[in-house]
């Protein structure tokens, strides 16, 4: 990204004159009713349907630039309330027409919020409640609420997520990804006892930062096998590994997750 479209606006005024990309857009749903209809029922395996853009929160910060829309946070809220409300119009348009395109043929849909770093929440439980939370509500809500069949909200959120999994669980969430382990608080056997009866884990079954590229083949085995003990009991666990799988990790470290996942993980 080379600049922030919305750094020099002012006032909600610039917002209504910013020229919005359309959602609605033809080329956007171009060969997604039948790529459904074979995934679902000629192939008969679960898919994500994915999202039009980031989420929320991250959409304001790339639009605005980050120091800026922290600041409109607690200094500028009307435009930053503004802000996020288009984003979330522009979403829901998106999503009523991608819903109404795939039909019946979706369970899963993808909706994501980075809200947190390696080490906290990039903002507070309170400002989540009082800024985002009732946005993320709406959208979740209406994504279910315009869906032809039960839908599930997978949504992914890196990092340091754990005091705002709550609310998340509150606005509409159904599904944790990535459950980034190496992250402060994200430890899998509190994240199961606290929520594993409302969400299911989708990833966290292998550390990426430091276990997969620089563990040995038995501390992989190791991390594998603890990560599947703690989220796999009672079901509600998709095993994956926390995030992308870099070209530095030794193929030898590659082949023990998947050995160990052959061993430890199997549901029988």
């Amino acid at each position: 990204m080379r600049r922030h479209p919305l750094a020099g606006a002012r006032a909600v005024a610039d917002l209504e004159r910013f020229p919005w990309p359309d959602p609605e857009h033809p080329a956007r749903f171009e060969g997604m009713s039948q790529r459904a209809d074979e995934l679902l029922n000629q192939r008969q395996v679960a898919y994500v349907l994915g999202r039009s853009s980031t989420g929320l929160f991250e959409q304001a910060l790339w639009l605005r630039g980050f120091e800026t829309f922290f600041c409109d946070l607690v200094q500028n809220v009307a435009f930053a309330e503004a802000l996020l409300d288009k984003v979330c119009e522009l979403k829901m348009r998106y999503w009523a027409k991608a819903l109404q395109t795939v039909g019946p043929n979706v369970l899963i849909v993808s909706e994501p919020d980075d809200l947190a770093s390696q080490n906290a929440c990039l903002l507070s439980p309170r400002l989540y409640r009082q800024l985002i939370k009732p946005r993320h509500q709406r959208l979740f809500a209406f994504i279910k609420n315009h869906a032809q069949a039960p839908v599930k909200i997978f949504f992914h959120s890196c990092g340091a997520v754990g005091p705002l999994l709550p609310d998340l669980i509150e606005a509409g969430i159904d599904i944790l990804n990535p459950v980034q382990v190496s992250a402060r608080g994200m430890d899998t056997r509190q994240l199961k006892r606290q929520f594993g009866d409302v969400l299911t884990f989708y990833g966290g079954g292998v550390d990426t930062q430091q276990v997969l590229p620089h563990g040995t083949p038995q501390q992989v085995r190791d991390e594998v096998r603890r990560r599947i003990d703690d989220l796999a009991p009672g079901g509600g666990f998709i095993f994956a590994a926390v995030h992308n799988i870099q070209a530095d990790v030794p193929p030898q470290n590659i082949m023990a997750m998947w050995e160990a996942l052959q061993e430890f993980g199997l549901y029988g």
